[in-house]
């Protein structure tokens, strides 16, 4: 008889082990982003719109990793390239593996965006982004963002029609808590994102880029192939 329990206790175990191991993410495995960028000026004013459309997978074909829609009011401040934007973001997150479980989550975010030149052809952005993040699920939660863009276009000094040119950003997310209620609980590092690419501009307003990018965490890192369009209107 305890033989028996015994028996059910190990296979209990490794069933529990299994289920757990299924649920960790693969960082060997090669992930797909693909990314809509849109931007609008009002004509002979300071403001206009902004957004994005993005969907993640955690594997190339289609494991959903992410769903997100994003747009926000932007202001430029006159004579100074500084950009500021307050909108709003909805966000599906799926979990990693052949689970159907997915997280709502509401985000009111605010930035600042502002470029600046080194010689001619090193075309830096700087983005300052604060998050307001209402996680399914989770206590009110804050988040920080820093991210320094680079691009270099190749067969010209600006990116206009006909440029070739290297896309390349950095990006550090830091926590604003780290309880998130129901005694669960998170790091104030929560990820950095490293990215590289080639982009193409069909014309000043319109293009796009293929990368690769490498998001690291406390816990995975894992590296997604990226296409992205991006539109001004």
């Amino acid at each position: 008889m305890v033989k028996n329990h015994l028996a059910v206790l190990v296979v209990s175990i490794v069933f529990l082990l299994s289920q757990k191991a299924s649920g960790q993410v693969d960082g060997g495995q090669l992930g797909s982003w693909y990314m809509y960028f849109w931007d609008v000026e009002i004509k002979d004013t300071q403001w206009g719109f902004q957004g994005d459309f993005q969907h993640r997978s955690w594997d190339v074909p289609d494991d959903l990793e992410q769903r997100l829609l994003r747009g926000g009011i932007t202001y430029k401040l006159p004579d100074t390239g500084l950009k500021f934007t307050s909108g709003y973001a909805h966000i599906l997150s799926g979990e990693f593996g052949s689970s159907d479980d997915a997280s709502d989550e509401n985000r009111i975010y605010q930035e600042l965006l502002f470029p600046h030149k080194i010689g001619s052809r090193f075309h830096f952005t700087h983005r300052l982004r604060y998050e307001q993040r209402f996680v399914e699920n989770q206590d009110f939660r804050t988040r920080y963002r820093y991210n320094l863009f680079l691009n270099i276009p190749l067969n010209m000094t600006e990116i206009d029609e006909g440029a070739v040119y290297l896309a390349f950003y950095n990006e550090l997310f830091i926590n604003g808590q780290k309880n998130i209620g129901n005694g669960d609980s998170v790091d104030l590092f929560d990820r950095n994102r490293i990215y590289g690419g080639l982009g193409y501009a069909f014309k000043k307003q319109f293009k796009v880029q293929l990368a690769y990018m490498h998001q690291i965490t406390e816990s995975w890192d894992k590296g997604q192939l990226q296409f992205s369009i991006h539109h001004k209107f």
